[in-house]
């Protein structure tokens, strides 16, 4: 279908959201006449979501804003099991106590996309582990295992994947699926959820989660997906040379994330303006049309940068980056000292410290680079050093070994390491 009577159909299709759906004209048509109350399920593994996660929270937006009503699952059931999807190994399990404080900082990420309330389309929050931590196991299996087969299960590329490279693929994770599916159950009877949204590697568990209500309650249910990103080199979406894109800002900074987003590779510009941003397709063809890629790559950043911290942080890293890329005295605020004396900085740039000590010693420009975040280990930092790809305070540095001391602090003790011409820390001398 290219042509859909529901307006959220339609602009989930323009957008490129739109990948498999089960039953779609049935669902279409649905939508066109009514509010429907859809889901998407999150595990709670780390205390932010990343970049990653961005499709789906993205769809909750469209959703919402053509009168629809979004659940938001948080796994606080399911992330005690771990989710083979897309994995070549079991995730490591982590505690009670962990999975309740991560749920608590991964809500701060959705209030940014959508709007929670009692209303019609307003979202709600809800945790499996509220109906998952009570099942009898027996009775559980009574009445919904003789609802899987597990010839089908083993057909899904989920599973299928990690069995051909002979990995191992533990009874604890394939239940996941199993409980997935019991998810769906449960927030149609509760919520009369009647559609699941997930990422296409999540297409057979949502496969199973609409064939048990129809199973069990009759009921007439969907399941949506989109594609998985990858961008136009390969790399897995919301990855970078740093490790995961976090939306907390508590994991990273605005700035640093304005600048991921700023360094999107030309081919996949227009099309994550499409899925990130809040312009309309048209809008975004016409931008294409009239400005060049470097512009296109600004509005990228900054408009997805407002959905994730606020317009409010567009000024101040705009300034910065004037003044790194300009030359000028980096923006640098004092707001207050610490116990010890040291002053407590403010910038839109990473400000990492480090102890008087170590310079007071002398410190290898490789380590500096390494202890910085702009390389990972001290052979990539060296690497990095030996191709010119290095300056410590805007100079290039040639040797690797070159030791950097106290008296290397500039203004507000502060070393400016900077790899590339894209990537800059402060690393702050303290006692």
């Amino acid at each position: 279908m290219t042509s859909f009577k529901s307006p959220f159909l339609q602009e989930l299709s323009e957008r490129g959201f739109l990948h498999q759906c089960t039953h779609l004209e049935e669902l279409d048509l649905k939508a066109s006449k009514e509010s429907i109350i859809l889901y998407g399920g999150f595990d709670a593994t780390a205390p932010s979501l990343h970049v990653g996660n961005l499709m789906l929270v993205m769809m909750f937006r469209i959703a919402q804003r053509h009168g629809h009503k979004p659940i938001v699952l948080m796994g606080g059931g399911t992330t005690k099991i771990g989710d083979p999807s897309g994995k070549d190994k079991a995730r490591p399990l982590i505690t009670d106590n962990q999975i309740e404080s991560n749920i608590q900082s991964i809500q701060q990420c959705f209030s940014r996309y959508i709007v929670f309330g009692k209303n019609v389309s307003e979202a709600i929050l809800v945790n499996n582990n509220d109906w998952l931590s009570p099942i009898n196991y027996l009775d559980f299996l009574r009445v919904y295992g003789c609802h899987f087969s597990i010839n089908r299960m083993l057909s899904f590329d989920s599973v299928k994947l990690r069995l051909e490279r002979e990995q191992p693929l533990t009874f604890l994770e394939f239940n996941y699926m199993i409980l997935q599916s019991y998810d769906f159950l449960e927030l149609y009877r509760r919520h009369h959820c009647v559609v699941q949204l997930g990422g296409s590697d999540q297409w057979g568990n949502i496969l199973n989660g609409v064939e048990l209500i129809r199973r069990i309650e009759g009921g007439d249910a969907f399941g949506l997906t989109s594609p998985l990103i990858t961008t136009s080199s390969g790399k897995k979406m919301g990855k970078s040379e740093q490790g995961a894109i976090w939306l907390n800002r508590e994991a990273l900074s605005p700035f640093d994330y304005w600048q991921y987003w700023r360094n999107t590779e030309d081919a996949d510009v227009i099309r994550f303006l499409k899925f990130y941003t809040d312009l309309s397709v048209n809008q975004i063809n016409d931008l294409s049309k009239t400005e060049d890629i470097n512009a296109l790559k600004i509005r990228l950043a900054d408009e997805a940068t407002s959905l994730a911290h606020g317009v409010e942080v567009l000024p101040e890293i705009h300034r910065s980056i004037a003044q790194v890329f300009g030359g000028d005295d980096m923006s640098i605020e004092v707001i207050g000292t610490d116990e010890k004396g040291n002053a407590c900085l403010q910038s839109a740039l990473p400000i990492i410290q480090l102890p008087h000590s170590d310079l007071e010693k002398g410190i290898p420009a490789f380590m500096l680079l390494a202890h910085s975040g702009l390389a990972e280990s001290n052979g990539e930092a060296r690497r990095l050093i030996r191709g010119n790809g290095c300056k410590i305070n805007d100079m290039v540095v040639e040797d690797e070994n070159k030791f950097f001391f106290v008296s290397d602090l500039q203004d507000h003790n502060i070393l400016k390491v900077s790899a590339g011409k894209k990537r800059h820390v402060l690393i702050q001398g303290v006692l």
